[in-house]
């Protein structure tokens, strides 16, 4: 299977959708169609089957697409084949619920290792890790590889744990901090901001006749 790099990122942005409702169906299915993709995903079909051309897929007519062979082009086309490492800097909460998370690792992602500056945390295990100080921080990266910085901590710090992570040679950034981070020369980064979805459904509640755009 050949790996296509002109992928439109809002069609980058479905592929994970498309792979969680794959991984609701039934492994002993063979064939899905468009229009049950659609469904599980709440898009519209032809969305589904645009977003499929790009891989290369086909379906067959009257079989739809096979859905084994679907899943491993989408886990290809988005890295996860061969699986990635990452960190998480900021052990409150948020950062402590995100170690246990067990979705990382079924999904490609290991994460390698844990960072605070809070001596009380430093130290304690975590999820199978040892939570560890900043400046401990480069060596993991270079040790394991990292390529993904995931960052938990309070707004006032983040900008800086950014530039961290820049040093460390870390390409891609998954940012929980309420703030927009500044954009890197060569670096990912993505946002989620737990209060803006929750005004982004505030908005929806007041109009229930609206679907919420994917």
């Amino acid at each position: 299977m050949k790996i296509n790099s002109n992928i439109p990122p809002a069609t980058v942005k479905r592929l994970p959708l498309y792979l969680q409702c794959l991984e609701q169906i039934d492994k002993a299915t063979g064939g899905i169609s468009s229009k049950k993709i659609a469904e599980i995903a709440k898009v519209n079909d032809a969305q589904v089957r645009r977003d499929l051309s790009y891989l290369g897929t086909l379906g067959t007519r009257g079989v739809g697409y096979d859905v084994s062979k679907l899943r491993n082009q989408i886990e290809l086309e988005l890295g996860l084949v061969d699986g990635w490492t990452a960190i998480i800097v900021g052990i409150g909460n948020l950062g402590s619920a995100l170690a246990h998370y067990g979705g990382f690792k079924e999904r490609g992602f290991k994460i390698v290792g844990l960072f605070d500056t809070d001596p009380k945390k430093i130290g304690k295990q975590l999820a199978g890790l040892t939570v560890k100080p900043l400046h401990e921080m480069k060596e993991i990266c270079a040790k394991y590889n990292v390529a993904i910085g995931i960052i938990a901590t309070p707004e006032k710090v983040a900008e800086s744990i950014a530039d961290d992570l820049e040093v460390c040679g870390i390409k891609s950034i998954l940012n929980f901090a309420p703030v927009l981070l500044k954009n890197k020369p060569g670096m990912q980064i993505r946002s989620v901001d737990l209060s803006q979805e929750l005004q982004i459904l505030s908005y929806y509640l007041e109009r229930p006749s609206l679907k919420i755009a994917k």
